[in-house]
């Protein structure tokens, strides 16, 4: 017996579309974030730079599945269906790494935010001439720490969704492509 509604919690089409929308919009702000102020934070040149760019990479891809949602497209909702689990292990990868690194880490923003802000460095300290944000010294670094899990885990389960939802919406375009429905020109009489 096929379940057409199952673990929906909103109409198909139009909740992934939303769903896929705040994806796109917190993913892409995150990035914007980590690759603006991640070196206050991953101490390694390119580090903030891979973790941001994987952030935007997913709300790029939350947006090409909004768009091939929108449209009704088969093949672009079947190129989402084959990336997005690519993109989930390459997040759940990345949130590993970055929890690790933030703990090892934690003296070193510890000493940023005694600073006054200031970027932490083996040799002498560089003039960029910003700062760390204050709010990451006011939370203080355990609950810095926290938030960083429960975002990823959080951001791991909206993905994991996302995948479902586009799957199902893939899975409801093979199984009722020949049927004449209302978005094929309505029913047919014989």
């Amino acid at each position: 017996m096929w379940c057409d509604n199952c673990l929906l919690l909103l109409p198909l089409r139009a909740g992934a579309m939303a769903w896929g929308v705040i994806i796109a919009l917190y993913s892409i702000a995150g990035g914007v974030l980590l690759l603006k102020y991640g070196n206050f934070l991953y101490f390694l040149y390119p580090e903030w730079q891979l973790y941001g760019g994987v952030s935007v990479g997913v709300g790029v891809i939350a947006l090409i599945n909004v768009f091939a949602l929108s449209n009704r497209s088969y093949i672009w909702t079947r190129v989402c269906k084959f990336v997005w689990p690519f993109i989930i292990v390459l997040s759940a990868i990345r949130a590993i790494i970055m929890i690790v690194r933030l703990q090892q880490n934690q003296y070193k923003i510890a000493w940023e935010c005694d600073h006054g802000g200031q970027q932490w460095s083996d040799t002498t300290p560089p003039d960029t001439g910003t700062t760390i944000p204050s709010g990451f010294c006011t939370a203080g670094f355990s609950s810095l720490n926290t938030a960083f899990i429960v975002s990823l885990l959080v951001d791991i389960g909206f993905q994991l969704y996302a995948l479902f939802l586009n799957w199902r919406f893939a899975t409801r375009l093979e199984h009722y492509q020949n049927m004449h429905g209302p978005y094929g020109g309505g029913r047919q009489h014989s």
